[in-house]
């Protein structure tokens, strides 16, 4: 009985948000033009598909993340490395490294980067958000890589020394999975965290989801439908990621067993 009633909780919660939405949305004193919203997502005549200006952004977005998303955890991999290793200079560049990203706000980075360093280097806005956004995420991933490595215990490194295995060999066979097995759940809400992050990029004129959106509502002053599109199309990315590294997540612990 106690399981059965632990396993409704979430969805009496999501009940009750439910009917606070469907009465604050009663009272609010508003003409809701729903059927203007297809339009901007995309329109499908004579047998052509034509994407519509939030499907555009929705693809610029899922680009910038992605991309954004493999190089943060390779930064991240490569800065836990650095702070774990023997090197003093290794040591120091990773601790400031992650200490200067971390205190920061992700909004001043974007700007210095593609205000400051891009022109130097003539650097395309994109990507200018694709290196600001990989490098503020990965730090907050070296944090988590890190820790997860120092809790795998020293008992299972010396193990499988004794045996003769080499010590890359021992990061990636050893190491490195049991370090996942305990850090997935908190790279994933980095992750999730990322996407939602790459809406700031709309600040350097991206025509990402966000910056579309308030193209859209700037046109046709759609507020609350534009955005409650665009909320919900951030909602069904981070959702679907989290579902995936869910079932990674429960892969990676029958592996172990």
């Amino acid at each position: 009985m106690k399981r059965v009633n632990k396993g409704l909780k979430p969805f009496l919660f999501i009940f009750f948000i439910v009917i606070i939405f469907i009465v604050g949305y009663r009272n609010l004193e508003y003409n809701w033009q729903w059927y203007r919203i297809k339009p901007y997502l995309f329109v499908f005549e004579n047998g052509e598909f034509t994407k519509g200006l939030l499907l555009e952004g929705l693809l610029i977005t899922l680009k910038i993340s992605s991309i954004s998303l493999v190089l943060s955890f390779i930064l991240g991999f490569l800065s836990a490395f650095a702070r774990l290793s023997s090197s003093p200079m290794l040591k120091s560049i990773s601790w400031l490294y992650v200490e200067t990203i971390r205190n920061t706000p992700l909004l001043i980075q974007i700007f210095l980067i593609y205000f400051v360093i891009s022109p130097v280097f003539n650097i395309p806005a994109f990507t200018s958000a694709v290196i600001a956004l990989s490098l503020f995420e990965g730090a907050y991933s070296s944090e988590i890589i890190r820790s997860g490595i120092i809790n795998v215990p020293k008992g299972q490194f010396e193990a499988a020394q004794s045996i003769g295995m080499s010590i890359p060999v021992i990061y990636i066979k050893v190491i490195i999975p049991q370090m996942l097995r305990q850090t997935l759940p908190m790279l994933a809400g980095q992750s999730v965290s990322l996407i939602k992050d790459s809406a700031l990029v709309s600040t350097i004129s991206i025509y990402d989801l966000t910056m579309q959106g308030q193209r859209i509502v700037s046109e046709t002053f759609l507020t609350f439908e534009i955005w409650f599109a665009v909320a919900l199309c951030y909602l069904v990315i981070t959702a679907s990621l989290s579902f995936i590294i869910r079932r990674f997540e429960n892969q990676l612990k029958f592996i172990n067993q």
